[in-house]
């Protein structure tokens, strides 16, 4: 059965849960990708946004990936396009009324009533990926040391991001 069109529903409407950053669409993805239209499962979605996290560009990148999983290459196309496109546009039309709202009293109250959301977002994201990622007292022990290290010091987390997959590359042999 042709999957590109529930693909572009799904990810049309994914994209516009990114409020806050693609962290924040992450539950919806993973409900939609895994839950309703089984496409992944959980580890390996979990799996596809870690990649996501090492290459250059937007994490939310390797929706790519999922789009050709699916539909192979066209899938990929759609997928792309889907999930970035309505957002653009959003952003656009919305930037533009910004700034012609620029002197309305209610503008400051929207920001500030938009930024909780986006935090609840992000951090309901994080839990859910915590819930498949964290699978034992290794795993947790890595996530716990990253955000120490993270809160502690400045240090690029493309150096943990390494350090992770090292870390995990001995440990985590495969049987």
């Amino acid at each position: 059965m042709n999957q590109v069109p529930a693909l572009i529903r799904v990810f049309a409407y994914l994209s516009l849960l990114t409020v806050g950053g693609g962290m924040a669409a992450f539950p919806e993805l993973k409900v939609l990708t895994v839950e309703v239209h089984h496409w992944l499962t959980f580890p390996q979605l979990i799996h596809l946004y870690s990649v996501g996290q090492m290459a250059p560009g937007p994490n939310m990148m390797m929706i790519v990936s999922i789009g050709e999983w699916v539909a192979g290459p066209l899938g990929a196309i759609v997928v792309l396009i889907a999930f970035f496109g309505p957002t653009a546009l959003l952003a656009f039309l919305i930037g533009r009324l910004w700034k012609k709202l620029e002197h309305w009293p209610w503008r400051t109250s929207i920001q500030k009533g938009l930024a909780p959301v986006s935090i609840g977002l992000l951090l309901a994201g994080c839990f859910t990926m915590a819930k498949g990622a964290i699978t034992g007292l290794e795993t947790a022990t890595i996530a716990v040391a990253t955000l120490l290290i993270l809160l502690q010091y400045k240090i690029n987390p493309a150096l943990l991001v390494a350090a992770g997959a090292v870390i995990g590359a001995f440990t985590f042999v495969p049987k």
